[in-house]
């Protein structure tokens, strides 16, 4: 009998490599102050290439987290149960410094080196980087009220993952969340209902809906909400001082398209406990603090996502024969491959460029902080925008067998669309840099003089700045350009940044394709003269 089963010409797992092995990564690490956090780096990046770490993965989106409003006896209790691998995700996350932990490390590049890691570890799964981001950007809003910083900040910068809802105080390590949209404004924040009375204590009591809350299961939030002298942030513990749980009724957990790992709820505060962060009427100027630091981590998440899905698509065309040989050495293919992969270093050298950037003004360097004002927004706007598009051709390469669930295609699919959208649409944060340009002049200066390094290295670098000059400088119908003019600063900046620390190849390529235009729509239309093979030599194959 003929054997109709034998398996053939089909590609192996992406298995038993180290993610970090990235070169624009790693180069990144280095430049931007982190050298001495390679060998650490590479530790994780095995474990990131491992079966068990990519099981964890899977397992903690195919076993959803469950809302339990009530135990057996009616008592309310609001506890979200997840599944192990969650737990391991989290317990890796925060083990390894993802979370607070450069608040607290005094080494110049702690936040390089905690970005890079939570790029790595992205790659693995990115639900749980929800609460390790918010953690992360937490600390910096929370110093605005010195007295709650001392007392949480040591336990939110902690590398000890310990969950379950107990006094803060006395566990080992705290997550934190925020809580700003309600479901008659989304990000127009200002319209908010939710109402702070103070209470005779000190603390304040809250009332209200929340819209969109991720990670309901942290131990803080940070909250905003209108008190008497306007809108206002507070800080919610789940869990009060004395041990007694605060109101924090979670009325059901969101039905997301992506990101299903992770628990997004709706919480309602009645009589809700909480202490006042900052000064009154000072809301959004507090927490716009943990909002730039959770639109950097988008723009890392996004990168991870990218690269994730540049591997997957490489490594299918190296053992994956069609057509009378490997697919990787067929020119339609490397074209689209060099493509994805010109993306991608754009994409990871940008996101480690604000986050160095963020290390540097976080030590006082006033240049850099400036700068991280446009690049932070211009990078969360550009780098999540092409997640999507990058994945979904990338997910093409591996054809059908790229559509089905146990490829793990779909799931990175299904999560691409969401960095664009949290902390920030793509509107939100095309008109943040509008007013960074109208209000903060020397935001403008720090840009302009981040591109000037790379003038002079190539010409079409050179003519797409004095085009964006052109740009910045009309000051008709600014909203309706808005995006328009967001895309080509980012664009110009992304190629300064190659010009001067990517490969030539790499520099030509994106100068070629991206500023001076000679290319298509779809990835995969690189023109003609480039070299591909230096470019691709770029995604190491898996060992």
């Amino acid at each position: 009998m003929a054997a109709t089963h034998e398996v053939s010409n089909q590609v192996p797992p992406l298995l038993g490599h180290d993610v970090a092995a990235d070169p624009a990564l790693l180069e990144a690490v280095v430049r931007e102050g982190a050298g001495w956090h390679l060998e650490d780096l590479h530790r994780l990046g095995r474990l990131a290439g491992t079966e068990q770490a990519q099981r964890w993965g899977d397992e903690a989106n195919r076993y959803t987290p469950v809302l339990r409003t009530h135990d057996r006896y009616g008592n309310r209790v609001d506890e979200v149960d997840f599944h192990p691998a969650w737990h391991e995700l989290m317990r890796v996350a925060v083990g390894e410094g993802l979370a607070g932990a450069p608040w607290a490390d005094p080494r110049p590049g702690a936040h390089v080196a905690r970005a890079a890691g939570l790029l790595v570890w992205s790659v693995v799964e990115q639900g749980h980087a929800c609460p390790v981001s918010m953690t992360y950007a937490a600390v910096p809003a929370l110093r605005a009220q010195p007295d709650l910083a001392a007392r949480f900040e040591p336990l939110l910068t902690s590398r000890e993952y310990d969950p379950g809802l107990r006094a803060p105080e006395g566990k080992r390590g705290l997550l934190a969340g925020m809580g700003m949209t309600e479901k008659q404004g989304g990000s127009d924040v200002r319209t908010n209902t939710t109402t702070a009375t103070p209470a005779t204590d000190g603390s304040w009591l809250l009332r209200g809906h929340k819209w969109f809350t991720s990670a309901p299961m942290n131990d803080l939030f940070l909250v905003l909400a209108q008190a008497p002298g306007g809108l206002s942030c507070f800080l919610v513990p789940r869990v009060l001082p004395d041990g007694t749980r605060n109101v924090f009724r979670i009325q059901r957990l969101k039905d997301k398209l992506g990101n299903r790992s992770n628990a997004s709820g709706e919480p309602e505060f009645d009589d809700t406990v909480a202490w006042l962060v900052g000064e009154q009427g000072r809301g959004v100027a507090v927490i716009i603090e943990m909002v730039s630091l959770t639109r950097l981590d988008s723009s890392l998440g996004s990168a991870s996502g990218m690269r994730a899905a540049l591997m997957q698509a490489v490594h299918h065309a190296r053992h994956r024969h069609a057509f009378g040989g490997a697919l990787y050495d067929k020119p339609l293919m490397r074209n689209v491959l060099a493509d994805l992969a010109v993306e991608s270093e754009a994409a990871t050298t940008m996101a480690m460029r604000v986050a160095g950037a963020v290390d540097r003004a976080a030590r006082g360097d006033a240049a850099e902080r400036e700068f991280t004002r446009l690049a932070t927004a211009l990078t969360k706007y550009w780098v999540c925008k092409r997640q999507p598009a990058l994945v979904a051709e990338a997910l093409e390469c591996l054809g059908g067998n790229g559509y089905t669930e146990d490829s793990g295609m779909p799931r990175l699919y299904r999560e691409a669309p969401l960095n664009g959208i949290w902390e920030g649409s793509g509107n939100v944060n095309a008109l943040d840099v509008l007013r960074a340009l109208a209000r903060e002049p020397q935001s403008l200066a720090a840009y302009e003089h981040e591109v000037s390094l790379g003038l002079g290295g190539d010409g079409r670098l050179d003519q797409a700045w004095q085009e964006l000059r052109k740009e910045l400088a009309d000051p008709g119908e600014r909203e309706l350009r808005a995006r328009r003019l967001v895309e080509r600063m980012a664009l110009v900046l992304q190629g300064s940044l190659l010009v001067r620390h990517a490969p030539a190849a790499v520099a030509d390529a994106f100068c070629a394709s991206r500023l001076a235009g000679d290319r298509g729509l779809a990835f995969g239309t690189l023109p003609p003269g480039l070299d591909l093979t230096a470019i691709l030599d770029r995604v190491p194959p898996a060992s």
